[in-house]
């Protein structure tokens, strides 16, 4: 019915000489919104990711001290998870990676409001194996100002 439709439309509206393709080309389309953040903050920024599919599961996380000096980690995660689960854990092993550092000061990034807005209480955490892991980002969170 669909094929039907399209082969219907196309028929009644031929292509001719003054036809111009749609530009649908749009160079930020993935970007939802933008933070600006002052650089002249003493905090340290972490950015985190985790990542499922089929040949496994990854996490990652990177910290940035205030000079700029950058300290990545990975980790490949050995049983399975889902995306949320290994965002959070992504997230924990980022946190610890700032303890070690004794950071005091942490600005802690990420590409999906999920997890951070669980973490500040701004979204109600429904799903019952996700309740552990926001306890623990809350309660490694309060080691920094």
């Amino acid at each position: 019915m669909k094929a039907q439709a399209l082969a219907d439309h196309l028929a009644k509206n031929p292509i001719d000489d003054e036809y111009q393709p749609l530009r649908t080309y749009f160079p930020d389309e993935e970007v939802n919104s933008v933070v600006a953040i002052s650089e002249d903050t003493h905090a340290w920024k972490m950015f985190f990711d985790g990542a499922v599919n089929a040949k496994g599961v990854g996490i990652g996380a990177i910290l940035i001290s205030p000079t700029g000096q950058h300290y990545p980690t990975t980790a490949r995660l050995r049983f399975f998870y889902t995306n949320n689960t290994a965002e959070y854990e992504a997230c924990i092993m980022g946190i610890n990676m700032a303890i070690d550092q004794n950071v005091e000061e942490l600005l802690i990034m990420r590409d999906s409001d999920l997890i951070i807005r669980q973490a500040q209480g701004e979204w109600e955490t429904r799903d019952v194996k996700l309740v552990p892991y926001k306890k623990h980002v809350e309660d490694l969170s309060k080691q920094f100002k």
